[in-house]
């Protein structure tokens, strides 16, 4: 029997690495011959880098960083031969490199996740995304190609200026001084910027699913401002000085204002904006491309049955990225399907898919986040009794 164990992370909770390793003891000593296939898989956010890296036999570098709150952390990134990443993924980094030409992957939430933070002190005017900026600088240091970052799961919302800074942009203030980096609780103080961050620098592809423009109803402030601590009272006025500084941004760099409206252009609080206009950026299918660097349909293919999950899955889980088009495909092709969750809310039954929830209803949020590794194994332990 192969089995595939493809699970994403659980929030705030255990990683994707991890919850696969939970799986694979709790299931060794249950079906000892049962050949395992672990995949992680990442949306961008945390073990983005990582699982890429690792994927692909590639060398994982630390590098000194300055995290959200301006705390010092070590934070890293891979590089990766380009000829050892598959074909399919390839393709959509912009096709082969010269021979010996290494690719760079970050994450911005080995610097500036929303993880770094204690959740009292989460405030995106007060988040920095200066250290994102300090590993990108770093990749670029290291003789990278090209460098692939992950946005998801960030603490900031400040357009990137702050990676930008780190980059070598300068933020101007009403005099023409150098105010340095200013988190966005200070920007009623920036009033030009000076210097080119992505000039010599390598092209800087963005992994990203959202679809959020910078600004508006839909932007992304009032969709992922409140999840990273900002209060109602603050969200007119930062939209406010977020449009100011963006279309700012764009004068600077001569790009055109209405970038601001551009599918993705508010991912991980606008650094996907801020990096397009700045240093040319471009944006990629986060999931398409990891699923083609994993070869995923293929190994779903080859899997008699598919183990994934997250740490929520819903009806917008089934639509999605991640163990939602894991789900699919498997199910397309008659596999037997299980999901294991924190928690699963669908609607109703899917046919073929066998879903399991792994917190006890009576359990509060907090203790399950702690316990997700026993609670999976213990999980897994029922849906495959010993015997």
């Amino acid at each position: 029997m192969r089995v595939l164990v493809a699970f994403d992370k659980f929030k705030d909770s255990i990683s994707a690495a991890a919850a696969g390793r939970a799986v694979a003891a709790a299931l060794a000593e249950r079906r000892p011959n049962w050949r395992l296939d672990l995949c992680p898989l990442s949306d961008g956010g945390e073990g983005f880098a990582g699982i890429l890296t690792r994927a692909a036999g590639g060398e994982e570098r630390l590098v000194a960083a300055t995290g959200p709150r301006g705390e010092p952390l070590t934070a890293a990134f891979g590089l990766v031969e380009a000829e050892k990443i598959p074909a399919a993924a390839l393709r959509q980094l912009g096709g082969p490199r010269p021979a010996g030409a290494r690719i760079a992957i970050a994450e911005m939430a080995s610097a500036s996740g929303l993880a770094l933070v204690p959740a009292p002190a989460r405030d995106p005017r007060q988040a920095t995304s200066f250290g994102t900026g300090e590993v990108l600088r770093a990749a670029a240091a290291a003789g990278a190609a090209a460098i692939l970052l992950g946005v998801g799961g960030s603490a900031t919302h400040d357009i990137g200026l702050g990676a930008l800074s780190a980059l070598g942009l300068g933020l101007l203030g009403a005099a023409g001084e150098d105010l340095g980096p200013v988190p966005p609780a200070r920007w009623a103080e920036i009033r030009g910027f000076r210097g080119d961050p992505g000039a010599g620098r390598p092209p800087i592809l963005i992994a990203c699913d959202v679809e959020n423009p910078l600004l508006g109803p839909a932007g992304a402030l009032a969709t992922y401002g409140p999840q990273k601590g900002l209060r109602p009272a603050d969200q007119a006025a930062l939209e406010a000085e977020t449009g100011r500084l963006a279309r700012l941004l764009c004068r600077h760099f001569g790009r055109d204002e209405d970038l601001v409206r551009r599918p993705g252009a508010g991912a991980a609080g606008g650094i996907a904006f801020g990096l397009m206009a700045a240093a040319g950026a471009t944006l990629i299918a986060g999931m398409d491309l990891v699923g083609a660097w994993l070869d995923l349909d293929a190994r779903v293919a080859a899997a008699d049955v598919v183990i994934t999950g997250e740490g929520r899955f819903d009806a917008t889980s089934l639509s999605g990225k991640g163990p939602g088009a894991v789900v699919r495909r498997a199910l397309a092709l008659g596999k037997e399907v299980h999901v294991f969750a924190g928690q699963v809310q669908l609607p109703a039954p899917v046919p073929g898919l066998q879903a399991h929830a792994i917190s006890p209803a009576a359990l509060p949020l907090v203790a399950a986040l702690a316990q997700a590794e026993p609670l999976l194994a213990a999980a897994i332990e029922r849906a495959w009794p010993a015997g």
